[in-house]
């Protein structure tokens, strides 16, 4: 540490009593901030006197209320680098993405991609309890209510059925046969809309229950269509709406709603811009404030993260568990076991014990660091003793067993859920086998789960595609891609991402991206930020110019925010070619991307007018 660094963190601890977790952070990632005047902006960054690398951000998700939880994809359930059976997918579209010819973009049952088969509509529905919640004071939905299941279900499936954009039409009809539009039932089939990721018709529902006053919006009604327009139709219309509202339901709900979905968009200069507004409206900070904010700046620039808990310090903010949660996957990440061991030795004496999530999440870095040691005994844990008791635990338990490559447990635990298996346990199985190069297996199971279920969704059939794409088996993924074809699921971007890989390990690079540009035409919908990567970098390795440029401007159309990945695969495509990549940092600086370590490094070998030893003995 430099001795400008070492002053500052003296100031830094002297100006602000700090808790072991913030310390922690700040020891690591010494940083120039003013405790006493914390505001982000993204000039921040230029005075910081270190770089770390650049992370993704931890999953969560959560539907409450009518509202069914503004935000639910945000950021709990993003990027690849977590490698739980997650990725980056369905970010809210911002305002200059591509839309279609109603002005919507990415919405409705596109999203049928999680499409559900007749038993899951039917099945009850909790609401989980988590970091995305709008309310303490949610009602709950009780297994009991069989008649409003019914309900719901029936205004689900006029909902599903109605054409294209005439739900209120639909609607309409329904109520005049009869039927009552209650708020029990319109809260479970939003939840149901949601679940399938049709969030065009759930706003539709949301505008036609306004429009017909046929219940009382509440703070928490007006924040769910904020989500909900954030989604469909961009941020940009999200902020419109939210000057509709009435200033008494104008409150601290609906704006961190608007503040999660710029974090789920990455939009950091409109993130920052809301969070200050909250501020300057004299909302209370929050810890779910606080989150929003580490979980962007864990994905774009790491080394805020330290400005993040030195205002939650300020204001005596409380950490929550999955406040932990994301700073231990952001050491996890950086290959800070140490460090990752001590934030879960801090939060354990705060009296927060690791959940599932939380322990998977440890046994995951132990198990990519190397230290099977230390990822066996948390795994044991998650057992609880008797796996057939914690069989909760199964789903989890078997893609981490067999990233240890322990075939064994993985068949034990396998041979539990056998007899009567639940359709995540069948996917958990069909990936650890393909992580443990047995593709027989994963058919087994995979033709279990055909057999079982009688209706599946396009997600299940892609966790064998993604098998064969692993492992290069293109006859085998085409056959099933024809299968998928003839049960009549609906694909979307996940189903697209495996194809895009089943082509790229085959070797038909160009044959995967006509396949990602025509998906994406058709259908107005969002690729996988995954999707994009895997091409371009196999342009990358090629030095590909023309084409790792057109994937990346691809990228920028469909609405993603500059990031530090796509740059540095762009920039060493340049370095591969071994061509000078002109004008890459006015680039970067115009899209507020700051260098870390490696991307300088890249940016020096690409710089066109970069000194040598022999350059200087000829100038």
């Amino acid at each position: 540490m430099c001795r400008n660094q070492s002053y500052i963190l003296g100031t830094l601890q002297a100006s602000c009593a700090k808790s072991e977790v913030t310390s922690r952070f700040i020891e690591d990632n010494a940083a120039f901030v003013e405790p006493q005047k914390v505001r982000f902006n993204t000039s921040l960054s230029a005075k910081r006197c270190y770089v770390m690398t650049c992370g993704s951000p931890m999953p969560c998700r959560g539907l409450q209320f009518f509202s069914t939880q503004a935000g639910t994809e945000s950021s709990e359930e993003e990027d690849d680098d977590l490698e739980t059976g997650i990725s980056e997918r369905q970010t809210p579209v911002s305002a200059g993405a591509t839309q279609d010819s109603n002005g919507e973009a990415g919405n409705d049952d596109e999203f049928s991609e999680l499409e559900m088969s007749e038993d899951e509509i039917n099945d009850d529905v909790e609401a989980p309890q988590n970091e995305m919640e709008l309310s303490d004071t949610e009602p709950e939905v009780s297994r009991e209510k069989s008649r409003e299941r019914r309900g719901a279900n029936h205004l689900f499936r006029v909902i599903v059925t109605a054409p294209g954009l005439s739900v209120h039409n639909a609607l309409e009809k329904w109520v005049e046969e009869g039927n009552e539009l209650t708020r029990p039932d319109i809260l479970l089939a939003m939840l149901f809309l949601r679940k399938r990721r049709m969030y065009g018709r759930a706003l539709q529902l949301s505008e036609y229950v306004e429009s017909t006053k046929k219940v009382e919006f509440l703070e928490r009604d007006y924040a769910s269509r904020v989500d909900l327009i954030a989604k469909v139709r961009g941020i940009h219309k999200a902020e419109n709406y939210i000057e509709k509202i009435p200033k008494s339901f104008r409150g601290e709900v609906v704006y961190r709603t608007l503040l999660a979905n710029c974090v789920l968009a990455s939009n950091v200069k409109k993130a920052e811009q809301v969070f200050n507004k909250m501020k300057d409206l004299e909302f209370p900070i929050t810890c779910f404030a606080c989150n929003q904010l580490l979980l962007l700046y864990k994905r774009v620039d790491k080394k805020k993260i330290a400005d993040v808990l030195l205002l939650m310090e300020k204001e005596k903010v409380k950490p929550s568990l999955f406040t932990y949660r994301i700073l231990i996957d952001t050491k996890g990440q950086s290959n800070d076991i140490a460090g990752m061991d001590q934030i879960v030795e801090t939060m354990k004496a705060e009296g927060i014990e690791p959940d599932l999530a939380t322990q998977a999440l440890l046994a995951k870095h132990y198990v990519l660091g190397g230290l099977k040691e230390k990822a066996e005994p948390v795994l044991k844990k998650m057992e609880g003793g008797d796996a057939k008791e914690n069989r909760w635990a199964c789903r989890a338990l078997l893609p981490l067993y067999a990233t240890l490559g322990k075939a064994d447990e993985v068949e034990r635990l396998w041979n539990i859920c056998k007899p009567n298996p639940r359709i995540d346990e069948c996917i958990a199985a069909i990936e650890a086998w393909g992580k443990l190069n047995n593709v027989e297996e994963a058919e087994a199971v995979f033709d279990k789960m055909v057999k079982t279920w009688k209706k599946l969704s396009s997600k299940h059939y892609t966790a064998m595609l993604k098998v064969y794409a692993n492992h290069k088996m293109l006859a085998k993924g085409k056959d099933l891609v024809k299968q998928i074809g003839e049960s009549g699921c609906r694909i979307g971007p996940l189903t697209w991402d495996a194809l895009v890989k089943l082509y790229v390990e085959a070797g038909e690079v160009e044959k995967a991206d006509s396949i990602l540009q025509r998906a994406a035409q058709q259908n107005q919908i969002k690729p996988m930020f995954s999707s994009y990567m895997t091409i371009m970098e196999q342009y990358a390795r090629r030095g590909d110019v023309h084409n790792a440029e057109k994937i990346f401007h691809r990228m920028r159309q469909a609405g993603y925010q500059a990031r530090i990945r796509p740059f540095q695969c762009l920039i060493q495509t340049y370095v591969n070619a071994k061509v000078p990549a002109y004008g890459m940092r006015e680039r970067l600086i115009a899209d507020n991307v700051f260098p870390n370590k490696a991307l300088a490094a890249q940016l020096a070998s690409a710089d066109a007018f970069r000194k040598t030893a022999v350059s200087e003995l000829l100038d």
